[in-house]
């Protein structure tokens, strides 16, 4: 998903442009999101009608389904917020924004006085003609880019969002040029970056559970999008600080002190959701005998503070597939794994 957003003073021709942009883009197949952001009260209802008798009445999201859906929430939201919402929506190609002048993302101008280092290109829009308007949508292709936190692109040198949009913005990366973030994050409604590693992490983790489910009795065939919701108001949890040590076939897999965090903490969390007992201080998983990948007629042991732990099929499955996805995310050697055995031991 690309972000563009065109701004300028009143009466700049703000609106007129965007429209050109989003019917040349339209035109050229993409799929497009727009967001208009005004200091005035934007009102999609009329009065009267039953949607508005709701907001009325004190609903803070209302939500009219017809020929078309609309979305009238009561508060303001984030720029980054409503982005992150698009994500569940549809996969966007570009979301062309006309306002925001204080985001940092890709801007084209209207006027000159709103010039910053964002800034990638100002038009007139009162005269640019069709060939100006292929320009600047070949323009936004080339420098737009996704939310910021979520940009990544460590084997360029960088690993800071910020200086990648720069680098983008400027012509220097293009977005072939970052890495493959195969999963997106928001915690509170605060989007969180995650690099290459720990979104694999996470998508083959989540994978991982969801293959022990019965999706058809759900009515799905293929895993296209996954979309998970975790409330957590109840259960704070704390990191771990902890060691780790991973065996793939009996030989020591190296993994650094950012990945020992992330696996330390995510078995320690499997382990917790099984209610095996309280103040687990070490754990010991093990399977064995993997053939070929398939894990159906692997063995399982698990043993916490040196106890073995009776878990049932289900569980089994579970806690197979997602060590086994969490294995495949640290992107082994072509090397088969027969066996693996985890050790977690706090310190």
């Amino acid at each position: 998903m690309k972000i563009v957003s065109i701004v300028g003073k009143k009466n700049t021709g703000k609106t007129s442009l965007t429209v050109k942009v989003i019917e040349e883009l339209t035109k050229r197949g993409y799929n497009i999101a727009s967001i208009k952001h005004s200091h005035h009260s934007i009102e999609m209802d009329k009065e009267n009608t039953d949607t508005w008798k709701h907001k009325q009445a004190g609903a803070n999201l209302v939500v009219g389904v017809g020929s078309t859906t609309f979305f009238n929430a009561r508060q303001e939201m984030d720029l980054n917020r409503i982005l992150f919402l698009l994500k569940h929506i549809d996969e966007f190609d570009f979301v062309i924004i006309e306002g925001y002048k204080s985001y940092n993302y890709p801007k084209i101008i209207t006027s000159p006085n709103v010039r910053d280092e964002y800034t990638i290109k100002e038009v007139d829009s009162f005269t640019i003609d069709e060939e100006g308007i292929i320009e600047l949508a070949d323009l936004i292709e080339e420098r737009g880019h996704d939310i910021v936190d979520t940009l990544f692109a460590n084997n360029c040198g960088f690993n800071n969002g910020e200086a990648i949009a720069r680098e983008i913005r400027q012509g220097n990366l293009t977005i072939d040029d970052l890495d493959e973030i195969h999963s997106y994050l928001s915690v509170d409604g605060h989007v969180v970056g995650l690099n290459r590693f720990v979104s694999d992490y996470l998508k083959q983790s989540v994978i991982g559970v969801i293959n022990t489910l019965n999706l058809d009795d759900y009515d799905v065939e293929d895993i296209e999008k996954i979309e998970l919701i975790v409330p957590n108001k109840k259960n704070p949890q704390n990191p771990i600080d902890a060691n780790c040590t991973i065996l793939i076939n009996n030989k020591n897999l190296e993994i650094n002190e950012f990945t020992t965090k992330i696996v330390s903490n995510s078995i320690k969390a499997m382990v917790n959701s099984i209610k095996t007992e309280d103040n687990v201080k070490k754990i010991d998983f093990e399977i064995s005998n993997i053939v070929d990948g398939d894990l159906t007629k692997s063995d399982i042991l698990l043993k916490t503070n040196d106890h073995d732990v009776e878990i049932n099929k289900f569980t089994q499955g579970i806690l197979k597939e997602t060590i086994y996805a969490i294995i495949n995310s640290l992107k082994l050697e072509d090397e088969e794994v027969h066996e693996i055995k985890i050790n977690v031991e706090e310190g």
